[in-house]
């Protein structure tokens, strides 16, 4: 046993180190629509871009696509500082905020930024059959969003079961609290329609890793969101859905998450490329 865990520490490390020796390069503001949409809108011109982060001079490396938070209303792309230098594309993504746009617009920006990745990614060097999708509260929302109905990615042309995993942080998983608002919907309303993750649940999904904070911190219910979330992804017989809860934290949880995000990329990425 203690040759193993001394084995499994040196991997750990020297992976580890292999990852920071890379060298990593950052390119801003990339539009993800096509030319003659960005033509068509200003808005879209102006908020639709990416920023993407990844690893110069290596091939088929994984990719997690990382949507802000900010209640559909705020918040801006960002590379989060936790999942740098760990050997693999990160690509921060703007979408359009409600009231400016309609807050349903969000989850088109969002496939049509998984789409230009799907479509792009290889060309700096990344699998796009190792793109992840991840966020935190409205943008593990969106992510879910696009990673369960599948209409979002099929008018982009993708297929959102090519997406290698879904670890939303703390997304909503009924119809959005931004989305009720514009309907006249209280809060503290739940609704269960076509604009929520649980509408969509289906034993086909990609694999799926929910992580929220504590339940008796978090915000509204999420956690219980969440875990009815797991149990008819379950129910539906979709065999790779995980909940992880977050003791001790609130809904602004991302830090302790980080690493399990950071453990399941490389533990599907160790999967497919058996």
């Amino acid at each position: 046993m203690k040759k193993l865990i001394l084995l499994l520490t040196f991997l750990f490390i020297g992976a580890s180190s292999f990852a920071q020796k890379l060298e990593y390069e950052t390119k801003t503001n990339i539009q993800y629509y096509n030319t003659a949409t960005n033509k068509s809108d200003s808005y879209i011109n102006e908020r639709c871009v990416l920023d993407i982060y990844y690893p110069k001079n290596t091939k088929n490396f994984a990719t997690i696509v990382w949507f802000h938070g900010g209640g559909l209303t705020g918040g801006s792309k960002e590379i989060p500082e936790a999942l740098k230098n760990k050997g693999f594309a990160i690509i921060g993504v703007n979408y359009r905020l409600s009231p400016k746009a309609k807050a349903a617009k969000a989850i088109d920006d969002a496939a049509a930024a998984v789409a230009w990745v799907f479509n792009n990614i290889s060309n700096y060097g990344g699998d796009p059959s190792l793109v992840f999708v991840s966020g935190h509260s409205a943008g593990g929302y969106l992510g879910m969003m696009i990673g369960l109905d599948k209409k979002y990615l099929q008018k982009e042309g993708i297929d959102a079961n090519k997406i290698a995993g879904l670890i939303p942080f703390s997304g909503q998983c009924i119809t959005h609290f931004e989305i009720r608002r514009e309907n006249g919907i209280p809060e503290k309303q739940p609704v269960i329609d076509t604009f929520a993750p649980l509408y969509h649940v289906r034993a086909d999904a990609p694999p799926l890793l929910l992580i929220t904070g504590d339940r008796e911190l978090e915000m509204l219910g999420r956690y219980e969101e969440n875990a009815y979330m797991a149990r008819m992804m379950k129910l539906v017989g979709h065999t790779q859905t995980k909940l992880y809860e977050l003791d001790g934290y609130g809904h602004g949880m991302t830090e302790p998450a980080f690493p399990l995000l950071v453990n399941e990329v490389n533990r599907i990425v160790k999967e497919k490329k058996k």
